[in-house]
């Protein structure tokens, strides 16, 4: 059904770009690539684990890597095999086994494993959400019923949308025109290109009189989405890129413009592109701040969070821009978010498919607070909102009387226009700011462009952010309820904590930590670092392989037959808490016993070299000679007492 909007709605341009995303210079990149080798922890685990291999964190990261993936199939197979394995499972994992089961609708089993979690959780707040059965559903629900709605009577079997106010008028977008000389076929719908009409708007809402609009400000191509300034003496709209040279972006997608023009008498002149408008990027769907001085937009532009983010950017007193500011976390998602309409009580309605809702677009909406910034994001509820793609919300203050698109079961054409009456308003609530620093779990240092999602007690996306250079990232939430916070970067393992927040308005601070996942390797690096393998460890005095040492060496492995080119150096070493001359023989053995067995495994001993360094090459202050005596503590002796798997070749 998106292709009924696809004309207009710049989100879904930025879909495309995706499709086409495998430019000349990737493959080029790719090539570049060649030197390094790529490792995938989670499928060599899996691997692993085919073989028999097996362990609780193995376990937990594999059951993770797919939880937080939301192939929950997947997930509930692993946490099951991780719960047969031990009997002394963290308690978060009974929940999230719980939350995957319930997925995949197992809801006997999975009341059983949240009844372990309740019994083991205490007082955790996700327990008592569960026996409320709490989710966004209901929290739609309760937005819900607060509009009459019903068909605004002007629409055709083609596309109708994006409406505005215009003195008595409500001007719109169509592609009724089929009979225009020079109308052109929109390749993507099949449908000819909109042009901007106007209807007459009675006390009611309802719409008669349908009108071409603007002349000047149609050509032959797609215009839609305007917005007038009070005095009617300035129009913003939207139009695509096809009147230009170039026309498309270098992926080869048609772009859309902002467009201003003012009025003279009864012509609209001096139609022009906004500054901040571009050909690589897309930006449209304008909307304007009640003192008219603050211009709202959509765009994929550099620096956007999703496919499409909204944008605000001030209008000068000599008729110049400022610089485009992004919306921020709370409003903007990964996913989509456009269509922006400013209230006078400074409510910022928008349309997206990334806030949790009831399908396709969603009308969503959040009080700006005196110092700009947002509340909570709240789905206005049906019937506004349904199943498939509602957006392009537009509501007069003081009648409360307004429109949506949508392109809804039941309708005339592609999209259609509806109208309304607000009976009641929103009531918001209490929030507080969550920020925080992801780091590296292993240097400590912070990790920029990780994202950083919130999620309601029953795991539902409500928010995410991106941290910035130092690592920051910052969430605005509401008092008095439990989220969990997830982390996540690629290369890295993802991170989720839980968290109930203060029932007064401040700030909350919650620091992540992100472990390596995903390792890029040169010749040279420690092959055994990708997956935090410090020791080989061996029995006292004894050169054989454990069991548990098996399990770490079988990591070795499978990247060694992943990558049959690759070879390595075995190094082994040891504290100096015996005599040098013992340390070094001891370290040698284990090292030949490491190859020995990889060899014994099938990998060809050509491929290995190793030896073992005893206690010549301490990494810290604690050597030993000539007493074999130390004031380290033992952490730091087994900082020394450490294998390596030094990559020689690839």
């Amino acid at each position: 059904m998106k292709n009924r909007i696809l004309h207009s709605v710049l989100v879904l341009i930025a879909s495309l770009n995706i499709l086409q995303s495998q430019t000349i210079k990737e493959v080029k990149a790719q090539k570049e690539y060649d030197n390094y080798a790529y490792v995938d922890a989670i499928k060599t685990y899996e691997r692993l684990f085919d073989k028999g291999y097996k362990s609780v964190e193995m376990l937990e990261k594999l059951g993770d890597s797919y939880y937080f993936n939301s192939d929950f199939e997947k997930s509930a197979h692993w946490y099951e095999e991780l719960f047969n394995l031990s009997n002394e499972v963290d308690i978060e994992y009974y929940y999230r086994y719980a939350q995957s089961l319930k997925a995949i609708k197992d809801y006997s089993k999975a009341d059983a494993i949240m009844a372990k979690f309740e019994e083991k959780s205490g007082a955790d707040l996700r327990a008592k959400l569960s026996r409320s059965q709490k989710d966004y559903l209901s929290e739609i629900k309760k937005n819900s019923g607060r509009y009459t709605l019903e068909n605004a009577g002007i629409n055709s079997v083609y596309s109708d949308y994006g409406s505005a106010f215009y003195n008595n008028k409500v001007v719109f977008a169509s592609a009724r025109d089929t009979a225009r000389i020079g109308s052109k076929i929109h390749g993507w719908t099949g449908e000819h290109f909109t042009n901007l009409y106007a209807a007459d708007m009675a006390e009611d809402g309802s719409l008669s009189k349908v009108e071409r609009f603007g002349n000047s400000l149609n050509s032959r191509f797609h215009e839609s989405t305007p917005v007038f300034t009070k005095d009617g003496k300035t129009v913003y709209f939207t139009r695509n890129n096809y009147l230009s040279k170039k026309g498309k972006d270098k992926e080869g997608t048609t772009l859309l413009k902002i467009y201003k023009a003012t009025l003279d008498g009864d012509k609209w002149i001096n139609i022009s592109e906004l500054p901040f408008n571009s050909d690589d990027y897309s930006v449209a769907h304008p909307a304007l701040s009640a003192d008219n001085k603050t211009l709202y937009f959509a765009s994929d532009m550099p620096g956007s969070i999703g496919q499409s983010d909204l944008y605000k950017v001030a209008i000068n007193a000599d008729g110049s821009f400022g610089t485009p500011e992004n919306l921020g976390t709370v409003i903007n998602t990964e996913g989509r978010e456009t269509f922006p309409m400013i209230t006078a009580d400074n409510e910022l309605y928008f349309a997206s498919d990334g806030h949790p809702g009831l399908g396709g677009f969603d009308i969503l909406v959040s009080k700006a607070q005196k110092d700009g910034s947002y509340k909570e994001v709240i789905n206005v509820g049906e019937p506004l909102n349904s199943s498939k793609d509602d957006f392009s919300f537009l509501i007069d203050n003081s009648t409360r009387l307004g429109y949506v698109s949508s392109n809804r079961d039941g309708g005339e054409g592609n999209d259609d226009i509806y109208r309304f009456k607000e009976l009641k308003k929103l009531e918001y609530t209490c929030e507080q700011l969550l920020s925080g620093i992801v780091t590296d779990k292993g240097s400590g240092l912070p990790l920029s462009g990780a994202k950083v999602t919130l999620f309601d007690g029953q795991s539902k996306a409500l928010a995410t952010s991106n941290t910035d250079a130092k690592g920051f990232y910052s969430l605005t939430v509401e008092c008095g309820t439990y989220y969990n916070v997830r982390a996540e970067k690629e290369g890295y393992s993802t991170n989720e904590k839980g968290i109930t927040i203060a029932t007064t308005s401040g700030k909350t601070d919650l620091p992540l930590e992100l472990e390596r996942s995903t390792c890029k390797l040169a010749i040279g690096d420690d092959l055994g670092k990708c997956f935090g393998i410090k020791m080989i460890y061996f029995d006292l005095d004894k050169s054989f392989i454990r069991k548990d040492a098996a399990i770490e060496l079988a990591k070795i492995l499978d990247v060694l037959e992943q990558h049959p080119t690759m070879e390595l150096d075995i190094r082994s070493h040891t504290d100096c808490r015996q005599t040098a001359k013992y340390n070094m023989a001891l370290s040698d053995r284990r090292a030949k016993s490491t190859i020995a067995w990889l060899v014994s495994k099938g990998i060809d001993s050509s491929r290995l070299t190793g030896r073992g360094y005893g206690e010549s090459q301490l990494i810290n202050d604690c050597g030993c000679e000539p007493t074999n005596a130390s004031n380290c503590t033992e952490e730091q002796h087994q900082m020394n007492r450490r294998s390596e798997f030094i990559i020689t070749a690839l």
